[in-house]
Formats: C-alpha cells, structure tokens, sequence
C-alpha cells in the first residue's frame, strides 16, 4: 500500500479513536456527578439532623412545646435547597426534596430516578438514628445502592 492509501485511512481512524475516548470521558463524568449528587444529598441530610437536635437541645434546656409534624423540615425551622414542600406522589423533577405525606417520610429525589428517604422516629426506633437526643432523631430509611 502506497503512502496515500494509507493517509486516506487516518481521518476516519483518527475519528473513532477520539469517539470511543470522548464516550468513555462522559461515562466518568456522569459516575462523578452522581457521587458529588450523592455526597450534597448527605450534606444536607446531615445539616437536617444538625438544626433538629439543636431544637431538641433548646426544648430539653428550656421546654415548651414541640412540632406536632411529622415532617423533619418543620422539626428543623429550614428547608432544604430545592425543597418543594409535603406531596401526596413523587415529582416528576429530579434533584429536589419533598415531604411524602402518604409514607410520612422526608425524600430526596435524584437527577436519575431513584430516592433517599428519611423519617422522624420517636422511643427505641430512635436508637437507630444517627444523633438523636431525647428520643427523637432522623433515620435513613432507604437502603443506599452501593449496600444493595
């Protein structure tokens, strides 16, 4: 094969090659955007349970009277970024948080369908909680993928 024939060759080749690299770039980003969607949703989990044992602690020193909710997001006094309020089903929109009146649970909805859920548990079950005091605490109700 001449040197021409050859040269006719190294666009398409060239092409593919920087095809097959550009998909597995985005196949990296992609996994690297749910971990960083992943560790938000845990940040935010975790300011939650923050901001409710503050108020357990206030209640505990002071004392009046606690929320009759069982929406963390009351419990709390803030809502969460993207947070779009109690909902009877899940929306439609991914990356946002909403309170599930039908299973009484707070949700996290991610950018690829699938859920995080939390539920405000009282007495023993509150054992469980990761930073409960007085019996009351926020517990992660889901089982994440990476366990499933």
């Amino acid at each position: 094969m001449d040197r021409r024939a050859a040269r006719r060759y190294e666009f398409p080749v060239l092409v593919a090659i920087i095809g097959v690299l550009a998909f597995l770039l985005l196949d990296r980003l992609d996994g690297a955007r749910a971990g960083f969607e992943d560790a938000a949703m845990q940040s935010e989990a975790a300011a939650l349970r923050v901001e409710l044992l503050d108020r357990l602690a206030h209640h505990q020193a002071v004392g009046g009277r606690l929320p009759d909710s069982r929406n963390p997001v009351v419990w709390a006094g803030r809502a969460p970024e993207n947070y779009l309020g109690e909902r009877d089903a899940a929306p439609a929109d991914g990356g946002v948080w909403y309170f599930d009146t039908r299973r009484q649970e707070l949700a996290y909805r991610y950018r690829s369908g699938r859920e995080a859920r939390f539920r405000l548990v009282r007495g023993a079950e509150a054992a469980g909680a990761q930073g409960s005091l007085g019996g009351i605490g926020l517990l992660r109700v889901d089982i994440p993928k990476k366990f499933q």
